[in-house]
């Protein structure tokens, strides 16, 4: 994924507003949430690992992992995470750099961006050419949070605090994208940072 970008921010950052916008404007976006979810299905391995480390009390009447489970299982106790994201990460990563090996053997010029949270915490950061953050204030993600969720502000509390702070990504990244505005506010600044990403943008005419 070395050619690739990673789109990162803390949960409930707008990381995901970013990444819609960037696949309007024509990049290939893979969500490695939605990775994650083909790999917690019944059939991966993963799925069995994960059972045989937090117990069937996690599972749903149907086998599948019911994710909102899990996630107050983990997100209350840091060791019980830090043994999730052992699990998950390989072969995520994994998983992310076959899928981008295969878009990229389809369009080798293709603007390719990995929507993922965790990208510090996992360590990929090296693994991309350059890091986006999106980013808004802490307590902004919070009230997201609640507000999509449902979650308690106690809970969103500690999903936010689970997570590397939203000022050191900022810090760390090589491009921000300021999602605490509008939404036409955030893009402006994805259209003005796409041609930064693709130099062949705006010549893509069919020519």
């Amino acid at each position: 994924m070395r050619r690739s970008f990673g789109l990162t921010g803390g949960i409930a950052s707008g990381k995901s507003t970013v990444a819609r916008l960037m696949e309007e404007l024509g990049a290939q976006v893979l969500d490695a949430d939605r990775v994650g979810h083909e790999l917690l299905a019944p059939a991966h391995p993963v799925h069995q690992s994960v059972v045989k480390r937090f117990g069937p009390e996690i599972l749903q009447p149907d086998g599948k992992i019911d994710r909102g489970r899990l996630g107050t299982m983990v997100f209350s106790d840091p060791q019980k995470l830090s043994e999730l994201n052992a699990i998950v990460h390989p072969p995520l990563i994994a998983r992310l750099e076959e899928l981008a090996a295969e878009i990229r053997s389809r369009q080798p010029q293709a603007v390719i961006v990995v929507d993922a949270a965790l990208i510090y915490e996992a360590g990929m950061a090296s693994r991309f050419a350059k890091i986006l953050v999106a980013w808004c204030r802490p307590e902004q993600q919070v009230e997201r949070l609640m507000a999509k969720t449902g979650l308690s502000r106690a809970e969103a509390l500690r999903r936010v605090a689970s997570q590397i702070p939203a000022e050191e990504k900022r810090r760390r990244a090589d491009y921000v994208i300021d999602c605490s505005g509008s939404l036409d506010e955030t893009r402006v600044q994805v259209q003005a940072l796409y041609p930064v990403l693709n130099p062949d943008f705006g010549f893509e005419c069919g020519f």
